[in-house]
């Protein structure tokens, strides 16, 4: 199940991660080994090219902010742009919440009947 395997190089790159060592396809394969985990071969090689060059450990810190994951050649346009669109999309989404909390009560399925 790829799910697992992607589990699995996941936990055995945090576990690089934490000791400060570089992410590589051998030293993922190594881990995974000894825990006795099998994984489909291209698993380790896709771990490790995607994480190459990144700071696991700032990826994890940043998780929840945005401001971290907007493009440095960018600017301060783009991200401008969509704290501007930020409010209409909530407005939007308010909306259409009121409209099926209607629809939904209107057929009697009301949350609190």
């Amino acid at each position: 199940m790829a799910g697992n395997d992607e589990l699995a190089c996941v936990y055995a790159a945090l576990i690089l991660a934490d000791d400060q060592v570089a992410i590589t396809a051998e030293k993922i394969s190594t881990i995974l080994k000894a825990a006795g985990v099998s994984v489909e071969p291209y698993w380790p090689g896709l771990f490790s090219k995607a994480l190459d060059g990144m700071n696991v450990k700032d990826l994890i810190t940043n998780i929840g902010s945005s401001a971290g994951a907007a493009p440095a050649a960018g600017g301060a346009a783009p991200v401008a742009a969509a704290a501007d669109a930020a409010p209409a999309a909530a407005g939007k989404k308010e909306e259409k919440k009121e409209e099926s909390e209607e629809s939904d009560e209107d057929m009697g399925f009301g949350l609190f009947d």
